[in-house]
């Protein structure tokens, strides 16, 4: 069902110091910032040629990431994003399986333009697993 990994998501206090971080010292290629505002963040991706980091910033205190950083103030791994073909189909197979899909189920427009849905860290062994349609 999962094809390759999209991205790996890292939750940050500072997103500007992050990405200054990973340009000046690792020398990436990192896009400007992006306000998501129904996922409550601000978003940088550092570009690797397999896949990408996203760099999450809380955009307002009832945004999940500044509840993860009440909890990590230094800031951590926050979620896997895969790829799949068909999210609703995906979706429908992984509730069948017992999984639970994060809010009312419905998918969201994510920072690629494309339709995310979140699975609950409890069902992934503790990880949170973004989905987004390929």
């Amino acid at each position: 069902m999962i094809g390759r990994l999209n991205h790996v998501a890292v939750a940050v206090p500072d997103l500007a110091a992050a990405a200054a971080r990973y340009r000046d010292a690792l020398g990436a290629r990192v896009s400007q910032p992006q306000a998501l505002p129904e996922h409550g963040v601000t978003v940088v991706f550092v570009e690797l040629p397999n896949t990408k980091i996203e760099l999450l910033e809380p955009l307002g205190a009832a945004s999940p990431i500044a509840k993860f950083l009440e909890k990590n103030p230094d800031g951590g791994m926050h979620h896997l994003c895969f790829e799949v073909d068909d999210i609703l189909t995906a979706r429908d197979a992984l509730k069948a399986s017992g999984a639970r899909v994060l809010g009312d189920g419905a998918p969201k427009i994510g920072a690629h333009g494309k339709p995310v849905l979140f699975l609950h860290p409890k069902d992934f062994t503790g990880t949170l697993i973004e989905l987004e349609q390929a």
